[in-house]
């Protein structure tokens, strides 16, 4: 028997056993949604019965009525199976204008004498608005999520963003920020304060997750780095101490003579560092940059730290002035266009003035569109001053990005290892480019 594209293409993961990622329905920890009283997860953890793994099946092929698999649908499940049709089935792709709707099928997915399978939410806002309450309804934070992801680019659905009622219906995270950004010019005025609303309701559940621990890490790196040689017996850094001081080891006493000691900075009033980051705005790095502004608000607002934040395409935007709200710096990109790396790392050269003490965060998947020679010449200069100079493809947690190889092979020859970093990751990397010490680069993450 044939069947039409199943859900399970692009539908949340399922594996072999039909294992899935989170209750469908949410459950106590789902905010946004809850299982119908008296009702069993469609597809709960461990299916117990055969006809248990037939209608689990069957919510993940999709299809007309039992489809083959001999157990048909009714009620939640027969509801979820139109939300995910919607998205997923044959007419998904078809975009926002698309034949059929899952919502508007007259007996759902098991409705008798239907031959062919559609899917779509159709041009109508409403419609979109009820099917991502839907979704809502019937899957966690974050399958929610990447369904709408899908939903924006199988089904085309970007322009219907810029209307309110949209933004206060969909569930916001670092990807939508990034597609609301590169429609911001095209947004109309009666939609720009709801989406900087979704933009900075997201900002602030980013800086929550990591301000923390990225000032506590590096209040720790700039007071370690800036070593004195006459330290108070609490400010003793006791392993550079013996370290240093191996040479003086007693044998016959098993002891170490401490005639140098080390210690560690008392932490002092003014800048010890500077920071550039300069980050690449083509649409492809969308996520990095809502990590990339938040972070650099969070270095700014370090006394210790002077943080410049760049961003560029083919032209070259300072917003360091904009650093004290990261949403202002996010509405100040432009999300695509071309890429001129050199450009950016000629600014940012021109702004260093203590090469010995200053950090250049490079943010950028390495497609060069101007002059390959130069740029390269730039990075082996500020590194010849003393300047450290870090090299990420990716700020975000989307995995292995794409990149040019061939750069990242010639910046890691100059002593710049380019590798894929997450947010997480970020203010130890930061520690030890502040301590020049080595980069605590991720497993098969350093690409040369």
């Amino acid at each position: 028997m044939t069947h039409d594209a199943p859900h399970v293409a692009a539908a949340p993961h399922v594996d072999a056993d039909l294992r899935v990622d989170a209750d469908p329905h949410g459950g106590a920890d789902d905010p946004h949604g809850g299982a119908a009283p008296g009702h069993d997860s469609p597809l709960s953890a461990h299916p117990r019965t055969d006809q248990e793994r037939l209608r689990r099946w069957r919510l993940v092929l999709g299809g007309q009525g039992a489809d083959g698999t001999g157990c048909s649908l009714s009620g939640a499940d027969a509801a979820m199976d139109r939300t995910l049709e919607a998205l997923y089935g044959s007419g998904g792709g078809d975009g926002a204008g698309g034949s059929g709707t899952a919502a508007g099928r007259s007996g759902g997915s098991q409705g008798a004498g239907s031959s062919a399978r559609s899917g779509g939410l159709g041009g109508s806002a409403p419609q979109v608005a009820r099917w991502l309450g839907d979704i809502r309804t019937y899957f966690p934070t974050s399958v929610v999520q990447v369904m709408q992801r899908d939903a924006i680019d199988r089904l085309g659905l970007s322009a219907l963003l810029l209307e309110p009622e949209m933004l206060e219906a969909v569930e916001a995270d670092v990807h939508l920020v990034g597609t609301l950004l590169s429609l911001n010019k095209a947004m109309p005025e009666t939609t720009k304060n709801t989406a900087r609303a979704v933009v900075r309701k997201v900002v602030e559940d980013v800086e929550k997750r990591l301000a923390t621990r990225t000032r506590a890490t590096l209040t720790g790196a700039l007071d370690r780095s800036a070593r004195i040689s006459r330290p108070r017996h609490r400010d003793i850094d006791w392993d550079r101490t013996i370290r240093a001081n191996l040479k003086n080891y007693l044998p016959d006493h098993r002891t170490v003579v401490p005639e140098r000691l080390i210690g560690y900075g008392r932490a002092a009033r003014g800048v010890k560092k500077d920071v550039v980051l300069c980050v690449d705005q083509s649409g492809s790095m969308a996520a990095s940059v809502v990590y990339a502004s938040v972070f650099g608000a969070v270095l700014a607002s370090m006394r210790s730290l002077a943080t410049r934040l760049v961003v560029f395409d083919t032209s070259v935007v300072d917003l360091t002035e904009e650093l004290d709200d990261p949403v202002d710096v996010l509405f100040g990109t432009q999300l695509g266009g071309g890429t001129d790396i050199n450009r950016a790392l000629a600014y940012c050269q021109s702004q260093i003035t203590r090469p010995a003490d200053t950090v250049v965060v490079l943010i950028s998947d390495l497609y060069e569109g101007g002059i390959r020679e130069e740029m390269l010449s730039r990075v082996a200069a500020m590194k010849a001053s003393g300047t450290q100079f870090v090299t990420l493809l990716a700020l975000s947690d989307e995995g292995a990005p794409s990149y040019d190889r061939e750069h990242a092979a010639a910046l890691a020859a100059l002593g710049a290892p380019a590798f894929a970093c997450t947010p997480d990751l970020f203010p130890d990397v930061m520690a030890a480019a502040i301590e020049r010490r080595q980069l605590p680069i991720p497993d098969m993450a350093m690409h040369q």
